[in-house]
């Protein structure tokens, strides 16, 4: 996949959302499309794996792969090769041009639906829904390449401090969308993004239409973390694990650069035990909104695996280079196995907090002392 300014690259004959366009995951990819050559789709499926992974992405191909009017003969497939291939030699995948992959290219298919949270803005002051934010969905989608992270949603909506809720109205929206028929598609289907972030109190709503949906129905929920998610919605789907690689993506983002910056200053504070600095410097990550801390920490916790693998495993990360992977190198010894696990016990409960609107420049002070004692067991703060 390849986008310029927003929309796909103009020199890209075939603009769709396909399988082949998807980097990696091809386990995932054969085992998505041997449930349609096996007529086995489950109706509610659970996508759920870390921030880059592709399980969006691999959403909507495998949607527009099941919707596709052109598909080549799925009873002529060649399972000698590791890849799933017709006897004539073609990969299988959605054919790219029929007018049902050209509307999910724009995500502007009748029968693709999408739900993601979303709270009051501006431009929505009073009872937001996902469909007064599609136009902004969509551009956000093909700005970041499919690659859609959630406090990058929530600023390209302008949420500022708030925290987006999948929300009643549109557990009540998947409800009416769902009972009409569908439009020109084999399948309606409904894509529950973040589905964690759905409110407790509205998923009872849609539990009867998530286990027992209209004929032809396809519910894809994609997740970060299923241990958040609401049991009786998790109980209802057939569970897809997709792997992420330990690697951060390549062309790093302006807020991933941002988070770098801060968390290679953080460090060196810690480990230089310099409290005189260590106090202005957490004040300033508490200015933060929650979405941002919780941004910062989860990065700060990918950075820490990235170490541990070069550390513990002797593997060094791909995709990185210049400032990032000098400092991922002169940092990696420091990780070890004996403090690993603390180190992703406390910035995981650092996170769970934060959820939890605990006082911040507390917290993140804390936290700083907790990781210097981690650096220097002996470290006593005040003599």
């Amino acid at each position: 996949m390849r986008i310029t300014d927003g929309r796909w690259g103009m020199g890209d004959k075939k603009k769709t959302m396909r399988f082949s366009e998807i980097p990696g995951q091809e386990e995932i990819k054969k085992k998505l499309v041997q449930t349609v050559i096996d007529q086995r789709v489950s109706h509610a499926q659970l996508f759920f794996g870390p921030e880059g992974c592709g399980k969006l992405a691999l959403a909507i191909a495998y949607a527009q792969f099941i919707n596709c009017t052109n598909k080549q003969n799925l009873s002529q497939v060649d399972y000698a090769n590791d890849e799933l291939r017709l006897t004539n030699g073609l990969k299988i995948d959605s054919c790219g041009v029929c007018p049902s992959c050209i509307k999910y290219q724009k995500l502007a298919h009748p029968d693709l639906h999408f739900i993601y949270p979303v709270a009051t803005t501006k431009k929505v002051p009073k009872k937001p829904q996902s469909k007064f934010f599609i136009d902004d969905w969509r551009k956000f989608l093909f700005n970041t390449n499919f690659q859609a992270g959630l406090q990058g949603w929530y600023e390209a909506i302008e949420l500022e401090n708030k925290q987006g809720i999948i929300n009643a109205e549109d557990c009540n929206e998947i409800i009416t969308t769902l009972s009409y028929k569908s439009y020109e598609s084999d399948y309606k289907v409904m894509i529950l993004w973040m589905v964690e972030k759905l409110f407790y109190s509205a998923a009872p709503k849609i539990l009867k239409i998530l286990e027992e949906p209209p004929e032809k129905t396809l519910f894809l929920l994609i997740s970060e973390d299923p241990d958040q998610i609401i049991k009786t919605i998790l109980s209802r789907t057939l569970l897809v694990k997709i792997p992420g690689a330990p690697v951060l993506q390549e062309g790093r983002t302006e807020e991933e650069a941002v988070h770098f910056e801060s968390f290679r200053q953080w460090m060196r504070l810690c480990y230089s035990a310099n409290i005189g600095k260590l106090i202005p410097f957490t004040s300033e990550l508490a200015r933060l909104g929650r979405e941002k801390q919780k941004g910062f920490l989860t990065y700060s916790l990918k950075v820490i695996g990235l170490c541990a693998s070069v550390n513990l495993r002797k593997q060094l990360p791909g995709g990185i280079e210049g400032d990032e992977l000098k400092f991922i190198r002169d940092f990696s010894p420091f990780i070890r196995s004996e403090n690993l696990s603390s180190f992703n016990d406390l910035f995981n409960a650092a996170i769970f907090h934060v959820e939890r609107n605990a006082h911040a420049p507390t917290l993140f002070l804390d936290l700083s002392l907790k990781i210097v004692r981690l650096f220097n067991p002996n470290f006593v703060p005040l003599s």
